[in-house]
């Protein structure tokens, strides 16, 4: 039996609360009670936040001799 995905609930989630939110930002209504000097702060915090994640996880090689560690990794992988 197929089931929906839980990923799928929650983009559907988050998609009706943007709408709704647009919806009453158009009718002159503030539903979120931050400024928008707060929200922008989050945003760019959450950006920098994920770069910083992303950067740490990845395996970011400098050197010549960690490049050709990397190369000869794969190889053995079969990649």
């Amino acid at each position: 039996m197929n089931s929906i995905k839980k990923q799928t609930i929650i983009r559907t989630v988050v998609l009706a609360a943007a709408l709704i939110n647009q919806g009453l930002t158009l009718s002159g209504l503030n539903p979120l009670p931050f400024e928008d000097h707060q929200i922008e702060n989050f945003v760019a915090g959450l950006f920098t936040t994920g770069a910083a994640v992303w950067a740490w996880w990845k395996n970011n090689s400098f050197t010549k001799r960690a490049i050709a560690a990397d190369e000869y990794k794969n190889e053995l992988k079969g990649a």
